[in-house]
Parts: structure tokens; C-alpha cells; sequence
């Protein structure tokens, strides 16, 4: 058995959490206080995903992935965005990148810029 201990990110509460595994098989999760504490923590120890934020030149507009990815795709999305020019104006939730990396996700802006 291995047991591995998480905060907890899916309220503010912030719990303590301590997840027990058998061969990479989630067993126990105790510490939450609510039930978001354990579908996060299951998903963290068997397939974590994260929200990737960044930029792109416009000369330059923030953006994020419109869902989670998974983890080790990060770098993948962050190298295909080197790439991506947007001429302005660019507008709140407009597709900048689809399916980034190949994750079904796609990058969009998160605020408007007007001409430049």
C-alpha cells in the first residue's frame, strides 16, 4: 500500500488530504470535508489535468485552455503556442489555438484587445 497526502484545491477550504493506493488503484481517500475534496483527489494521484495560462503576440493577448488538460500535455501546448500570431481586435473566449496539442482543448483569449 502506498499513501500519498494532498492539499486540497477543489474549495478554499484547503484540506489536508491522504489518499491510500494498492497498485495504483485508489483505496481511501480521507481528510475532505466535502465530496469535491475526493473526486479531486482521485483524479490528482491517477490522471492529474491542469488549466494552462499564458500569452500570445498580438503583440500580445492572455489566454487559457478553455478546460483542463492532462499534465504531461502542458509543454506540449505551451510549444505550439510559440507560434500563434492573433491580429487584433480579438475578443473575450475567441478560439486563438483549436484542440491545442492535440488534447480536444482549445486556447482561447480571456480579454478583449482592440485594434492596435
Amino acid at each position: 500500500m502506498e499513501k500519498r497526502e494532498l492539499i486540497c484545491i477543489g474549495c478554499p477550504m484547503g484540506c489536508p488530504l491522504t489518499v491510500t493506493l494498492d497498485g495504483g488503484a485508489v483505496v481511501t481517500v480521507q481528510g475532505n470535508t466535502c465530496p469535491r475534496g475526493d473526486a479531486y483527489a482521485r483524479r490528482e494521484v491517477t490522471a492529474p489535468t491542469r488549466i494552462v495560462t499564458t500569452t500570445v503576440r498580438l503583440p500580445a493577448v492572455s489566454c487559457k485552455t478553455r478546460s483542463d488538460i492532462p499534465k504531461e500535455k502542458i509543454f506540449d501546448v505551451v510549444r505550439a503556442l510559440k507560434s500563434v500570431v492573433v491580429p487584433a481586435p480579438v475578443h473575450i473566449g475567441q478560439i486563438l489555438l483549436p484542440d491545442a496539442a492535440g488534447t480536444g482543448v482549445d486556447v482561447v483569449a480571456t480579454k478583449d484587445v482592440a485594434e492596435v
